[in-house]
């Protein structure tokens, strides 16, 4: 029975396409001849979360480029297929992709805790940084430097989204199908305008065809490499030279990600009470009607409908926001949405600005902006946009993730994914598309200059070997100075 058992699952790796290197990778880290690399610490995974949170621009792309550029290539705290699994996952779910993936990374490496971590430093710099600029832009409107500075970030942004859509299609597009399915969910994004859950049903249904029927359609065979001509002893050595990640493809699941019922019950109760428990302090504050209590329903609502990312739900907000509630303009709203695209974090962050303005707003009308009221109320609004927004993120990564870690190795699961792995190339490849009309025709006129801009940045990164971090911050620091000097000569 133990030996049937064995052989399915072998047969299953086989069909997958696992690398033959795995035969013998796996019995040596068993045996303690090949380990992984040290775990970091709690602390260290914190300050990384913070770092990436702070210089997350780019929207979703360019983010999980960054956290795949610096997790996978760089430090190497997991593998490349365990980074892909975890984000196929993530693309499936309702809510902010980025965040979700960093919340699922800190749970893989330090389990709830980790989790909690890593989703909430990811995005405290962005609710921060949005709120701060929504005081400003309340207080004293546009901000003339902000603006110089989105000038030269906009077009760097581009590249690496262009750079992210490259540089995954690389990994993932093995065989005709996948590059098939890519194309696929390209046209269907940028031409025909599909909603993204169907784009995503359909490359998983495709997968799952293939995989049922013909797995050579997904999972190409692993081409020889030159040390497969090399003798066993020689292939040891070079394997003891060349640790596996923190969290490779043949280290063991860690005791935290086993599921667990119990855990489940457990992580299930405290999501409940974190979103019933806030919204029965607004509702005795403020009414069940009042303009807290109304944000946190709405924005719920909102957390849960957000497949697609944040483009596909942002028409829904500003409906609820302008036209329902009236909690600010379409002109506030347009400018909130500027102001989203080009700060760190999620897009769907902009959220935070559309509940400061609407407590700023309500506190203006109810008479508060000479104590300070107003203002208070703002930042409280903003608050409960941002809780009730991410809470449903951080309850269905926590609550699923340990199922996910299960289906590791099983065809049934593995097939969908890798050909939901090759739709996100196409779906990236469609956000470059969106996001070059605004960046290289920004007043309906070809930019040379953000055309220039564009070129540099794939430039550093495919030739430099330049980091997503190094060209933000130049482009940031040359558009600062660039509107620095303006303002000094103007």
């Amino acid at each position: 029975m133990l030996n049937s058992t064995h052989q399915r699952r072998h047969g299953l790796k086989q069909q997958a396409g696992e690398q033959h290197v795995g035969d013998w990778v796996g019995p040596l880290i068993r045996m303690n001849l090949l380990t992984p690399r040290q775990a970091v610490s709690l602390k260290e995974a914190s300050r990384f979360w913070l770092q990436l949170g702070l210089v997350s621009f780019g929207g979703p792309a360019g983010q999980i480029a960054l956290l795949h550029r610096e997790l996978v290539d760089r430090r190497r705290w997991l593998s490349e297929r365990r980074f892909l699994h975890a984000l196929n996952y993530c693309m499936l779910l309702p809510g902010p992709e980025a965040t979700q993936l960093a919340t699922y990374l800190g749970w893989l490496m330090h389990g709830v805790p980790g989790g909690l971590m890593a989703g909430g430093l990811f995005l405290a710099p962005s609710v921060l940084v949005l709120t701060t600029l929504a005081t400003a832009y309340a207080l004293w409107g546009q901000l003339p430097l902000l603006t110089g500075v989105f000038v030269v970030l906009k077009p760097a942004v581009l590249a690496i989204v262009i750079v992210a859509a490259w540089r995954l299609g690389q990994r993932a597009l093995r065989t005709p199908l996948l590059i098939g399915i890519a194309a696929a969910a390209f046209v269907s994004l940028a031409v025909l305008r599909l909603p993204y859950p169907l784009v995503v049903l359909g490359a998983a249904l495709s997968g799952l065809v293939a995989g049922r029927w013909r797995p050579g359609l997904l999972f190409a065979p692993t081409p020889p490499s030159p040390d497969t001509q090399l003798s066993a002893s020689t292939r040891e050595a070079t394997a003891l030279q060349q640790q596996e990640p923190i969290h490779g493809d043949h280290t063991p699941t860690p005791e935290h990600c086993r599921f667990s019922r119990r855990q489940l019950a457990r992580i299930l109760l405290a999501w409940g009470l974190a979103l019933l428990i806030p919204l029965a302090l607004l509702s005795a504050i403020g009414g069940w009607n009042g303009t807290l209590a109304v944000m946190a329903r709405f924005f719920t609502r909102v957390a849960l409908l957000s497949f697609g990312g944040a483009y596909a739900v942002l028409p829904y907000v500003a409906q609820g926001a302008v036209e329902q509630f009236g909690w600010l303009t379409a002109s506030q709203m347009l400018d909130g949405l500027a102001l989203g695209e080009t700060t760190p974090g999620p897009l769907i962050m902009v959220v935070a600005f559309v509940g400061f303005m609407g407590g700023w707003n309500r506190g203006l009308g109810a008479g508060l902006a000479d104590a300070g009221g107003s203002l208070a109320l703002a930042v409280a609004a903003a608050l409960v946009t941002v809780w009730f927004t991410f809470l449903p993120s951080f309850g269905l990564i926590l609550a699923g993730a340990p199922l996910v870690e299960t289906s590791r190795g099983d065809l049934r699961f593995s097939a969908p994914l890798t050909a939901i792995t090759a739709a996100v190339v196409g779906v990236i490849a469609s956000l470059a598309a969106f996001f070059s009309a605004p960046v290289l025709w920004p007043l309906g006129a070809f930019s040379p200059t953000a055309a220039l801009v564009v070129a540099l940045g794939l430039l550093a990164q495919l030739k430099g070997r330049w980091s997503v971090l190094q060209v933000i911050g130049a482009a940031a620091a040359t558009g600062a100075g660039l509107a620095g000097l303006e303002l000094l000569l103007s």
